[in-house]
């Protein structure tokens, strides 16, 4: 008799779980979470920074949100690689 397809997947489940807390370590977790956090809070930054300084009218809003695009984008490549370069002072590989 076949087994129900929620009990393989309980047992499916627990082996993901199980080699997922061999494979990770503690440095692979807390150097994302922390990028991640930077990344949003750059993003936003950025953002309220150019709407609120945008001209008056659609073609201000427009350009104001094609420059925070841009400017985010940037600055998101220059954090991301100062904080790779941090991580990798801290959690050696």
């Amino acid at each position: 008799m076949p087994k129900k397809t929620s009990d393989l997947q309980n047992i499916y489940s627990f082996y993901f779980l199980f080699a997922l807390t061999k494979a990770l370590k503690f440095s692979d977790i807390i150097p994302a979470t922390s990028k991640s956090f930077f990344f949003g809070f750059a993003i936003g930054l950025v953002g309220c920074f150019k709407g609120y300084y945008c001209k008056k009218g659609t073609v201000g809003v427009g350009e104001a949100s094609n420059t925070a695009v841009v400017y985010a984008s940037m600055l998101l490549f220059i954090l991301d690689f100062i904080a790779v370069f941090i991580s990798d002072i801290f959690f050696e590989i």
